[in-house]
């Protein structure tokens, strides 16, 4: 028998005999000839289908299988075939031309039953008992493995996991075993016990090679895990949308999370190394499951969370989503975790995005710190700017920009770039606005126009004293001759 367990053993069911009895008759004279013992291994599974091959070639079209005395498939010389219509074997069975048996949708007892196969049944009772008798058996072994082996209860990192992969047959045992794991590295020895890691996930080989074939037998092993957090941090701008991913891999669900005790849910924002933890959102594992809002920092959930996307978004970046974000599946006794690093680039204009043509202007785009040796940058000026980004670039892909005079072309957007190798992480942008530069005459009319509106007011200064004057004499002539 061949068996795989997960975590704890279970005894699969016997193998399977197939008995081929080669024979050539005449009338009146009965040559029989009889092959030797050779060994084939089937492997099948519960539900799958097996193709039972006789070895040889008979030039005999009238063709036997059966077990336990009981016809299970045949082929007359007129080319006619029969496959049994008993409810076990009804739609299952079926006969090629080169008289292989195929059993479809296998059973646990398919295991248990002796198949025999006769090119061309003796008429003759005795004769055909006393070939029975006689006949070297050939061994056919069927390994099965259950189909429970897919319901088996997924694993979280930590717990234990067992594989166990034995294989007997009659005779010398002249088997090799071992496994190969889901990144089809080969593994021994044949039984494996060991702390599951989200490695372990995905299907497992057991392979069983004799000195004529190789067998595998296959079980798939589900590890509850978040899936991988990305490799590089996550960049983004204020120009730029901003997505923090964290999700379940689509094989898994909230029901089998449910099962294995999962107590809390929830996303942490870590502004910087040894800053205290804010937390963001958390899940209320009732029905309907839904996310509870903390310090969102205008950051909302990708999907509904019945979707086993938890990944956080908003449509523009800024300067504070700058830290790290980290994302939790607590169990009782273990906690997923996975942490996404956001990084932020950033552009800043001195002496402001306001200037008047002929100022000097000094542009620095960066992420906070110096940029790693695999990052550069590329600037990309207005169109109407004498600058070129060829031109802007031939320094090295320079962090900060310095143009001693601006000019009224040089208004308009700039625009950022961070590269990794042929690869664009992110882009920032910032607009500025040239006022043009004053001429002389330009200010001898403002200055005119000034002097101007002084002297008016001046006037109207004078002239609102002198009226005030005028009415103080009037009210004190009329007190003067009334008597008041």
């Amino acid at each position: 028998s061949l068996g795989v367990v997960i975590g704890h053993s279970l005894n699969l069911k016997k193998l399977t005999d197939c008995i081929l009895s080669p024979q050539k008759y005449r009338k009146n004279n009965i040559l029989l000839t009889l092959l030797g013992a050779e060994e084939f291994i089937y492997y099948a599974q519960v539900g799958e289908k097996v193709t039972l091959k006789p070895p040889g070639v008979h030039p005999q079209k009238y063709v036997y299988w059966y077990f336990n005395g009981r016809d299970l498939a045949w082929r007359n010389t007129m080319g006619k075939t029969w496959t049994s219509q008993e409810p076990r074997w009804k739609d299952r069975l079926s006969l090629l031309s080169d008289d292989s048996l195929i059993i479809n949708n296998l059973e646990q007892e398919d295991f248990t039953t002796i198949f025999k196969f006769e090119p061309n049944r003796s008429q003759n009772t005795e004769l055909s008992t006393t070939l029975r008798n006689k006949i070297k058996p050939l061994i056919m072994f069927i390994i099965s493995i259950p189909s429970e082996y897919e319901l088996t209860s997924p694993l979280l990192p930590g717990d234990s996991l067992s594989l166990s992969c034995n294989a007997v047959t009659q005779g010398p045992n002249n088997l090799k075993i071992h496994w190969l794991n889901p990144q089809g590295v080969k593994m021994r020895p044949e039984q494996l016990h060991a702390r599951a890691t989200s490695q372990d996930n995905g299907q497992w080989t057991c392979v069983v090679t004799n000195a004529r074939q190789t067998h595998v037998a296959n079980v798939f092993v589900t590890v509850i895990d978040l899936s991988p957090a990305p490799l590089s941090p996550q960049y983004t701008s204020k120009s730029r949308p901003l997505t923090v991913p964290c999700s379940l891999p689509p094989y898994i669900s909230w029901d089998q999370i449910k099962a294995k005790g999962m107590q809390e849910v929830h996303w942490q924002f870590i502004p910087e190394p040894g800053s205290s933890p804010q937390r963001l959102f958390s899940l209320s594992l009732e029905d309907p499951l839904t996310w509870k809002p903390e310090l969102t920092r205008g950051l909302r959930l990708v999907q509904d969370p019945t979707k086993i996307n938890l990944s956080l978004t908003r449509d523009q970046g800024s300067e504070e989503d700058r830290g790290d974000y980290v994302c939790t599946l607590e169990f009782k006794n273990v906690a997923l975790t996975r942490t996404v690093h956001v990084k932020v680039l950033q552009i800043t204009s001195s002496p402001g995005t306001e200037l008047i043509s002929g100022q000097q202007l000094n542009l620095t785009c960066s992420l906070g710190h110096p940029l790693p040796s695999d990052l550069r940058l590329k600037w990309f000026p207005p169109k109407k700017s004498s600058l070129s980004s060829s031109s802007l670039g031939s320094g090295g892909h320079p962090t900060h920009l310095t143009i001693p005079e601006v000019g009224r072309g040089d208004g308009g957007k700039w625009r950022c770039e961070l590269w990794q190798n042929d690869t664009r992480l992110t882009s920032a942008e910032i607009t500025l606005k040239i006022e043009p530069k004053l001429s002389v005459w330009m200010l001898v009319v403002i200055c005119s126009v000034t002097v101007i509106v002084i002297l008016i007011l001046i006037l109207v200064f004078i002239l609102y004293q002198h009226r005030q004057v005028q009415l103080n004499h009037s009210y004190s002539f009329l007190f003067d001759h009334t008597g008041l």
